[in-house]
């Protein structure tokens, strides 16, 4: 008899909210949103180094052999559907619940099997609409590793698993924020809004000034000399490879500059002693 492969791996499950009232209000329109989003979810997949294990129905089971790509994924596939959803009405929005953990599986062929697929689909279950829950497994190994946000959920305890199951959500642009009260959730956005609107104003004003001041630098180099525009181009070049090399923890661009600038002061020092010779030799007439 042969023995069963087993592996680790990080499990997505998703499935769609209220599928069943999509398809009773137009069967169509459903199926064909759903392949689109599945396209989607592929394309998506293939970018992140995942495998599609499984489809049915509205159901899709994914394989990842990084549990920090797994994330990124569906957080990638969460945005993007979201942005898809922004211009279908609330009725026909077709949101997708998912569900991700790591843990040891069985393999056989192309199917997977085991705990670690069975509370993937049960965290998948407890995901609100367009959200994403973890498993402390996955949230150990991301929480330190992720630029997002993650809100504890507590130990659940799910169906077919004999011990709690501790959750973690993703926090979403304010979709899965954390739960607060609403005269706190009120104030807070009331105080968000203000902070919003002298953010933009200063950005606005700060923005302006940088294009006034760009625009008299370029116009003061257009009205220089070749050789002056020359220098310039070349110190600038140097500085744009500085940034993009070395950052601006090593500033070596100076050296390189450094004849260009050289000649810089070389053509304003005579340029100065010129006109002044000129000035005098006027007076003097």
């Amino acid at each position: 008899m042969q023995r069963v492969k087993r592996r680790l791996a990080a499990i997505m499950c998703a499935d769609v909210a209220n599928y069943s009232k999509l398809m009773e209000r137009d069967e169509d329109g459903t199926l064909d949103r759903l392949k689109a989003y599945r396209a989607v979810m592929s394309s998506l997949t293939d970018g992140h180094n995942g495998r599609i294990v499984n489809t049915w129905g509205d159901a899709v089971i994914i394989e990842f052999t990084s549990v920090i790509e797994a994330v990124q994924c569906a957080v990638d596939i969460q945005n993007e559907l979201s942005l898809r959803n922004a211009d279908v009405p609330d009725s026909d929005r077709m949101e997708f619940r998912v569900g991700i953990n790591l843990g040891d599986i069985m393999v056989e062929g192309d199917d997977i099997y085991g705990d670690g697929v069975n509370v993937a689909a049960r965290l998948q279950e407890l995901a609100p609409r367009g959200g994403i829950m973890l498993s402390q497994s996955v949230y150990d190994q991301v929480k330190t590793k992720m630029a997002i946000g993650f809100e504890a959920e507590g130990a659940r305890q799910v169906k077919n698993v004999t011990d709690p199951v501790e959750t973690y959500s993703v926090r979403l642009g304010g979709r899965n924020a954390p739960k607060e009260t609403a005269e706190a959730s009120a104030t807070e956005g009331s105080s968000r809004t203000q902070a919003s609107t002298d953010h933009h104003a200063s950005w606005e004003k700060d923005t302006q000034v940088v294009a006034n001041n760009f625009e008299q630098a370029r116009r003061w180099l257009r009205a220089q000399p070749r050789k002056v525009r020359n220098c310039v181009l070349m110190i600038g070049f140097f500085f744009a490879l500085n940034l993009l090399t070395s950052g601006l923890s090593t500033l070596w661009f100076v050296w390189p500059s450094l004849p260009f600038g050289m000649m810089l002061v070389w053509h304003f020092v005579m340029g100065r002693r010129a006109k002044s010779i000129e000035n005098h030799t006027q007076q003097g007439d």
